[in-house]
């Protein structure tokens, strides 16, 4: 009696621990966006609000995914010091103090943009870390994904009306966004904890558990059955070049098409306002489908034809939006947006597919994430530039279609190829087994 009593206490446990852990990271992922999104949103104000030059603007832009592609490599490399949970906490934090610092210390909104960026590349890459770590389904992997869109949706869609809330005051409507940061930091730290076990020996905080240790073992093969593994060097392993390629490759038609689409509505006859409202449908289409896609990806019959098969989607829909009349337009951007928000969803989806146990996926996610959003950057200045060059929008589609079948074959190939692990000696520094055979 008094065992099954003990066995009911620890299971209960572990489902309110399972519980916090799940909501902390949905909190963080919605944090992940609105210092990004917000400040795009108001572009039209930061001159006069804050003194900027108007050369500066697409500088500020850009910033933030400079800062993504330079400081990925941050996030594993603190976990190491700190266990994951503090880790994320500790971007959170510093992310916090970003976003009050750069507009509200004269002379530091560039500074504090970059600094916003990077934080907040440091607490994504760890995401999929904590989802492998706790053997979170494809449902964690969706929640977090879909919480970054609705993070991005609630930064543009709320700066102007707290803006009103808080006494016209642009400053404060841009800084409000660092209390749900601390918010966050401080649900993240104390849910992803392991009883036990030193957060910062090197293990990931929230893996000390039976369950948790099963999936460290756990070794997989090019045929997808388990057993022996050679282990090689992260950069020279075909399949997380593979996730690294669709990841860069699906973030920089997300980039480019989320630049240029509501100029392009516009020359195709839509009023402003109607295209920044199609543009803001093109994100809201799309969250299911954030949700849905890593849900979907966890069974591998489907993951096979839908790695490839989203690239050829996009592809279609790119050219259903430049083709499509007036009339049309809500329906083709709607399915633009789905399809492209599904590719996000996958991109997250496969770090944690695609990797033998958590510290493989937190260096894969590192690198895809880093080297993608690297790629990303060049999405809106090769847009732009062959609009310039063309004099039309029918060039630059048609190219982001190409891209997109390049989208299809890096799905192909990221699918079918051994897991991504960790070389033997930096797997043993780590704490993760570099292979298992069984």
């Amino acid at each position: 009696m008094g065992q099954a009593s003990q066995r009911h206490r620890t299971s209960a446990y572990a489902a309110r621990r399972t519980a916090g852990v799940l909501v902390a990271l949905a909190l963080v992922s919605i944090n992940l966006r609105p210092a990004i999104t917000a400040v795009a949103g108001t572009m039209g104000q930061l001159q006069a609000g804050f003194g900027l030059d108007a050369r500066l603007l697409p500088l500020l832009g850009a910033l933030p995914v400079l800062a993504f592609g330079v400081s990925a490599p941050c996030g594993p490399w603190l976990a190491r010091r700190l266990g994951t949970g503090r880790a994320v906490a500790a971007a959170l934090l510093v992310l916090a103090a970003a976003l009050i610092v750069r507009v509200f210390v004269p002379g530091l909104l560039l500074p504090g943009t970059f600094l916003a960026g990077a934080s907040i590349m440091t607490a994504s890459v760890l995401v999929p870390q904590i989802v492998k770590a706790n053997r979170g389904t494809g449902w964690w992997t969706g929640l977090c994904t879909m919480g970054f869109g609705l993070g991005a949706a609630l930064g543009a869609g709320l700066v102007q009306p707290l803006q009103q809330a808080l006494g016209g005051s642009l400053a404060w409507a841009l800084a409000v966004w660092a209390v749900p940061a601390v918010l966050a930091a401080a649900l993240i730290r104390r849910a992803d904890q392991t009883p036990g076990r030193p957060s910062g020996t090197g293990g990931t905080a929230g893996s000390g558990g039976p369950a948790s240790d099963a999936g460290l073992q756990e070794t997989t093969t090019a045929g997808g059955a388990t057993g022996e593994a050679v282990a090689i060097r992260l950069r020279k392993q075909g399949t997380a070049w593979a996730v690294t390629a669709f990841f860069g490759l699906q973030a920089m038609l997300y980039f480019a098409i989320t630049s240029w689409l509501a100029v392009f509505l516009v020359s195709k006859g839509q009023t402003a306002a109607d295209a920044a409202g199609l543009l803001a449908w093109f994100s809201i289409a799309g969250l299911p489908a954030s949700l849905l896609a890593p849900v979907l990806a966890g069974r591998r019959a489907v993951l096979k034809f839908m790695a490839p098969g989203l690239g050829l989607f996009v592809a279609a829909a790119l050219i259903g939006v430049l083709t499509a009349p007036a009339a049309l337009q809500f329906l083709m951007v709607g399915l633009l947006g789905i399809v492209q928000s599904a590719g996000f969803g996958l991109g997250m989806a496969l770090v944690v597919i695609r990797s033998a146990g958590p510290e493989s996926a937190g260096s894969l996610s590192a690198m895809s994430q880093g080297l993608g959003f690297a790629l990303a950057s060049l999405g809106p200045l090769g847009a732009g530039f062959l609009h310039e060059w063309s004099g039309g929008w029918d060039v630059p589609f048609w190219a982001l279609a190409a891209e997109a079948v390049f989208l299809a074959l890096a799905g192909f190939l990221a699918v079918r190829g051994p897991a991504v692990r960790l070389a033997a000696a930096e797997a043993e520094r780590r704490g993760e087994p570099a292979a298992v055979g069984r």
